[in-house]
């Protein structure tokens, strides 16, 4: 049992001061009593093809190269917190990843997950939007153990595919966490039903937290920053500005609610089976 804060934060072409404004949350987050705090997806900047180059970060050289990052270690570490980092651009190699970084209460890098399914797609008349014209997508599953339990990451689009998260349910995930831009066509009709089934589906935790909206950004977020228990009811939420919304997390749900409804033990092994490709040894 412990407090999670979800930090909405508004984003501008600041860098400086979108890391800074970060900090200033989480802080405050962690003053509030929080031991896990979520940044939203592509925080240090804007959200779009233009800027993932500009605002990318060389996480493994860190330092000067990556200071969002070295802004994230520091700060979990100082405060003793565990810290889903929201995402920022990656850069690595020739690639650009859109990139969540987990650190342990220590400031250690505790997992790395690198936006598997990227997003691509044309509504006409409502959004297109290609990140495969910048982004390069990730290869790996990413669940780590952390001082508050064992949590699967995914970055907004990666919501949308069940398979995911029945194998981190399948690999004893606690919660999942999704930081998360959705926009104002899929927003509405979908961001809340997504983590509500993905949470009823796999009978666990799941939190989002979205950057706050900015009706004169290019790419218009829905926001909604929301916390999800194991019965697929929404927990606590938030509207679309700038706010940190904190709420409790109680583990022994999960398992009250799968005695209510034992599907694991209901599943018919005989007829359907979920493969991991990647077996349960991958980071």
């Amino acid at each position: 049992q412990f407090k999670v804060a979800l930090c909405q934060l508004s984003v501008t072409a600041d860098k400086a001061r979108n890391i800074a404004r970060a900090r200033a949350a989480i802080e405050s987050a962690a003053a509030d009593g929080a031991k896990l705090v979520l940044l939203p997806e592509i925080w240090n900047g804007p959200y779009s093809n233009d800027s993932f180059p500009e605002y990318a970060e060389d996480i493994e050289a860190g330092g000067d190269a990556a200071p969002s990052f070295s802004m994230m270690s520091d700060v979990a570490r100082s405060l003793q917190i565990t810290l889903v980092g929201g995402s920022i651009s990656e850069r690595s190699g020739n690639s650009l990843y859109n990139t969540c970084c987990v650190f342990g209460s220590d400031g250690k890098l505790k997992g790395k997950h690198r936006k598997v399914h990227l997003f691509d797609i044309d509504i006409p008349g409502k959004i297109t939007f290609q990140e495969s014209k910048t982004l390069t997508a990730g290869q790996d599953l990413t669940i780590v153990d952390t001082d508050v339990g064992r949590i699967g990451i995914g970055i907004c689009y990666d919501i949308r595919f069940q398979e995911l998260a029945m194998l981190y349910a399948a690999r004893g995930a606690h919660l999942l966490c999704y930081p998360g831009a959705f926009n104002m066509t899929t927003g509405p009709l979908h961001w809340e039903l997504l983590q509500r089934a993905r949470a009823a589906d796999n009978q666990l935790f799941v939190a989002t937290c979205a950057p706050a909206r900015d009706t004169s950004s290019s790419y218009v977020a829905w926001g909604h920053s929301t916390l999800v228990g194991p019965f697929g009811e929404v927990i606590a939420t938030i509207e679309h500005d700038e706010a940190t919304i904190i709420a409790e997390i109680d583990y022994s749900l999960i398992e009250q609610r799968r005695q209510f409804l034992p599907l694991r033990h209901q599943r018919r092994g005989d007829l359907y089976q979920l493969v991991d490709v990647q077996g349960s040894g991958s980071k």
